[in-house]
């Protein structure tokens, strides 16, 4: 029976071992992702999106406006709470449908 220090030295070494075929294997898939790409003329944008920065998150960006206020050019995306501007017109008996651009 292999004593506990020798277990945890086997454990390191398979660990180790581990980290090692994930870094080949995944150089390996990208030189074939690469290769691919480069054989049919894709691009990072072709595949449907931009190639996020490392570490970085992948906003979405600014939304575009669904209503827009006619008289003082106020938008709202339709996203998040409703501005004050169309609370009050819709309180008034104006209608969401008369916002909409």
């Amino acid at each position: 029976m292999a004593s506990l220090k020798d277990l945890l030295a086997q454990k390191a070494a398979i660990e180790q071992e581990i980290e090692q075929t994930k870094k080949q294997e995944r150089g390996d898939a990208i030189v074939k992702v690469r290769a691919l790409m480069a054989e049919y003329g894709l691009t990072v944008a072709d595949l449907g999106g931009k190639a996020p920065a490392k570490g970085k998150s992948t906003s979405t960006g600014k939304v575009p406006a669904k209503y827009r206020n006619a008289s003082t050019g106020d938008s709202w995306s339709g996203r998040g709470l409703q501005p004050r501007w169309l609370k009050a017109a819709l309180a008034s008996g104006k209608k969401l449908s008369d916002f909409v651009i």
